[in-house]
């Protein structure tokens, strides 16, 4: 079981974003791989580290994290990096976080300095789902148009910033020498160039390549969650590190059936002789049909609750119930025998209205959906 990314900080669920940041620059000092080479649990604590502050320094990944834990991120959810990152991507997302410390760069495993890897571009896509695959969970091949590095293509080290990726000025001031950083004008961060450019590949030696995407999708996802598929966005020139596809959900709505997080709502219909007489009536519980029995003398506006019919709940706590709402029909048109039967039956004391204490009023029907 995955550790409470609170915990791995030190800090409270109420911790500020500076608190935030602050805790991480600790954690992430004190197991630095500089700092303790060779050390393989401290790196794993490095990793761990990293991996909290990715998502606890995120709003929106945060109050995710905050409502779900760590099942909001598994199987291809947003955020995490799932054992995956290696240091040279922590660096590359984080290396700010690190100041001027260990030889004034993102160095790591003996000291030396390292730039940052460039990352490419992620790729944003929107899968449509039905409730039956938002059910138990689906996956999907989709097809996407991603930058990669053309066959053949070679880079050299850029001559501008020696593969640094950035250059340094030094100006005089009135208050002194000043030394400032940017990005390399020639290689664009990069720290590469172009030495061989196959005849298809633009400026950069890239290529635009359609391939086929597979995305795994967890039961209970709602809709405009957004998942990530790590690593499969567009390629980043030189030696960089590809860029993700951030997966939007848009739930299609289904015709009979109402969605309320876990819960499925369902409008049934009856006559007015069902009612009375009581029947059974058969629908859709969207992996099979149901079938449901109907009292005699059942009201408009009772509520069927059939439990562990509804939908995974993306916490992985249980499924939601199916929660058929009762609507008893009353005819619009009579013939004369019907309305003869009708006005004789106004006064017959069957037909009184005569709720008992066992009746319960809508805000107790509405209050008991929620129990």
């Amino acid at each position: 079981m995955k550790k409470d990314f609170y915990e791995i900080l030190g800090i409270s669920k109420n911790a500020s974003a500076a608190e935030i940041k602050k805790a991480y620059r600790k954690r992430a000092l004190e197991d630095h791989p500089d700092k303790n080479p060779g050390d393989k649990a401290s790196e794993e604590r490095f990793k761990q580290a990293a991996e909290a502050y990715e998502i606890l320094s995120n709003q929106d990944k945060k109050a995710k994290y905050d409502q779900f834990g760590h099942s909001a991120f598994e199987n291809g959810g947003q955020g995490g990096f799932g054992g995956s990152m290696n240091m040279e991507d922590i660096f590359s997302q984080f290396g700010d976080v690190f100041g001027g410390h260990f030889g004034g760069g993102f160095g790591f495993g003996g000291g030396g300095s390292r730039r940052a890897r460039i990352k490419g571009s992620n790729l944003r896509i929107r899968v449509k789902l039905e409730l039956k695959d938002i059910l138990n969970g689906v996956e999907k091949k989709v097809k996407v148009k991603r930058l990669i590095k053309a066959k053949g293509v070679t880079y050299k080290t850029c001559q501008t910033c020696n593969g640094q990726g950035s250059v340094t000025r030094v100006t005089n001031t009135i208050l002194g020498r000043m030394q400032t950083a940017s990005t390399c004008p020639t290689c664009q961060g990069v720290g590469k160039m172009v030495d061989h450019r196959p005849d298809n590949a633009d400026a950069n030696g890239m290529i635009n390549q359609e391939e086929t995407v597979s995305i795994n999708i967890p039961p209970g996802v709602t809709d405009g969650v957004q998942l990530k598929v790590t690593g499969k966005g567009n390629e980043a020139p030189g030696e960089g590190i590809p860029g993700d596809i951030l997966v939007v959900i848009q739930e299609i709505h289904h015709k009979k059936l109402k969605r309320e997080g876990s819960n499925l709502h369902y409008d049934l219909y009856i006559n007015f002789s069902e009612a009375v007489l009581g029947t059974t009536k058969e629908i859709d519980a969207i992996s099979s049909k149901v079938r449901i029995k109907i009292d005699e003398g059942t009201q408009s506006g009772k509520i069927l609750r059939l439990r562990g019919k509804g939908l995974e709940s993306l916490d992985h706590y249980g499924k939601g119930d199916l929660l058929v709402h009762i609507n008893v029909w009353t005819p619009q048109k009579l013939s004369k025998e019907q309305k003869s039967f009708f006005n004789k039956m106004k006064d017959d004391v069957n037909f009184i209205p005569d709720p008992s204490d066992k009746e319960k009023s809508f805000f107790e029907k509405v209050k008991d959906m929620f129990l």
